[in-house]
């Protein structure tokens, strides 16, 4: 019972951290409070900026409490550097990047639509974890995973957010490319997956997390000194106050994850962590009044649900 709750809290922890986003990229009436947010806008160096800031807190909160987690988190890293670790830490500088890549694209989807949309798009990586798994390991899917596999696109469909009775989509359209950024997120946070479950073959988890968000850090800052500067009229005090609630959000969401897995397992804690999406609907809805329609609460509902199933169910090796 324990380790649920604890799984529960962190979702709770990473839903939040989508909120914040959500208010960061655009003003969003927060509590009753009035409209508060909308400090940077929603393009790609300034997500480079957010992911900055958040790994920038992030980070060593992780070196220092990751040690009453995993002690040997420093003997370890230490012995990474030796050349018969290399294949090991190219595993884990690999996991940092795609790590990058799914939070950056990630941020601009909440940035273009509503977070429920976005995290939804986001929650169908099973599927790409599926044909990957399918490609890589031979795992290939059965036909329940095929079935539920429909039920998420179908879902994920009836979360698209229509302005007009036909699809009249362009590549200048805002939420279209929100869209397509919320899905890029789960195909590369399922290439993440799949080369964490391969690194912690040789690896443990705890230090494979923290070279992961370390190289994230890097990688965000080199985007920032080497792309686009950002405005120097930015309104940083509340970008840095935000920064730090979503630092803490985020460290607080992976210790409280980590640790749940300790106690139920990752095929269980994978399972109750597919409340997000819906989680995160109720919480935008609670926060900063963000609505969905009844067609796209039944598809957050769908994918939920489906995503669930999926990760319940055991792949059968060919």
């Amino acid at each position: 019972m324990w380790g649920y709750c604890l799984i529960l809290l962190s979702s709770a922890f990473f839903c939040i951290q989508n909120v914040l986003v959500r208010v960061l990229f655009s003003p969003q009436p927060v509590m009753g409070l009035g409209l508060i947010g909308g400090y940077v806008s929603p393009t790609l160096s300034n997500s480079f900026l957010l992911l900055f800031l958040r790994m920038l807190l992030a980070v060593p909160l992780m070196a220092v409490f990751s040690i009453g987690v995993y002690p040997k988190i420093w003997a370890d890293l230490r012995q990474l550097t030796h050349p018969s670790q290399r294949r090991s830490l190219l595993h884990a500088l690999g996991g940092g990047g795609l790590m990058f890549t799914y939070l950056a694209l990630l941020y601009l989807s909440i940035g273009l639509v509503t977070t429920g949309v976005a995290m939804t798009l986001f929650f169908t990586f099973p599927i790409f974890t599926a044909l990957f798994a399918w490609r890589l390991f031979g795992h290939r899917p059965s036909q329940f995973q095929w079935g539920i596999i429909a039920l998420v696109i179908m879902g994920s469909a009836l979360t698209v957010p229509l302005t007009s009775p036909t699809l009249a989509f362009s590549l200048s359209s805002g939420r279209f490319l929100g869209i397509l950024f919320g899905v890029l997120a789960g195909v590369a946070y399922a290439l993440y997956t799949i080369n964490a479950q391969k690194s912690f073959e040789h690896i443990h988890p705890v230090p494979f997390t923290w070279i992961s968000f370390a190289t994230a850090l890097l990688l965000s800052g080199g985007c920032l000194i080497f792309g686009r500067a950002p405005q120097p009229d930015l309104a940083w005090t509340p970008l840095w106050i935000g920064s730090l609630l979503s630092g803490l959000v985020t460290f607080a969401g992976h210790v409280l994850y980590n640790s749940g897995i300790r106690l139920v397992g990752a095929t269980t804690a994978a399972m109750v962590g597919t409340i997000n999406p819906a989680l995160t609907v109720i919480l935008a809805w609670v926060a900063i009044q963000e609505s969905l329609t009844p067609l796209q609460t039944t598809g957050v509902g769908i994918v939920t649900l489906s995503v669930a199933a999926l990760s319940q169910h055991k792949p059968h090796p060919t």
